[in-house]
């Protein structure tokens, strides 16, 4: 019945804040169109970031800036990814870390964006 993910939403403190991260991060497009939601795009997906106090409807029951929790697929080398985030002053939670993913095993980086959400970036075995 579900063929993939579109978007999700993404409430946070600061939408200024949040785009620069993921801009500065991991290279998302940062998309704003009057009377929408601002959007970071990266491959045929993208997050909508509401900030707390002025979402869009509708929404989810109790938006909360930092409640995130996510996983992204990069294709890149996750030492690659290691190696931004410390020059960005970004502090690996966990790993690199084996998981198993959706489509199987795959390795796992963790971190906090701003808002403390969640970020896992994996990468699948070949």
């Amino acid at each position: 019945m579900i063929s993939g993910l579109d978007h999700f939403v993404l409430t946070v403190a600061s939408v200024e804040e949040t785009c620069a991260f993921y801009q500065r991060l991991l290279g998302f497009e940062r998309i704003d169109i009057a009377g929408r939601p601002t959007a970071l795009a990266f491959g045929g997906q993208k997050i909508n970031v509401h900030e707390a106090g002025r979402e869009f409807e509708p929404k989810a029951g109790r938006p909360t800036p930092g409640s995130g929790d996510f996983c992204l697929i990069t294709d890149r080398p996750l030492d690659e990814l290691c190696s931004v985030l410390a020059a960005n002053g970004v502090a690996v939670e966990l790993g690199p870390v084996a998981r198993i993913g959706a489509k199987g095993p795959m390795t796992s980086v963790y971190f906090r964006d701003p808002d403390g959400n969640l970020v896992e970036v994996a990468t699948y075995a070949d």
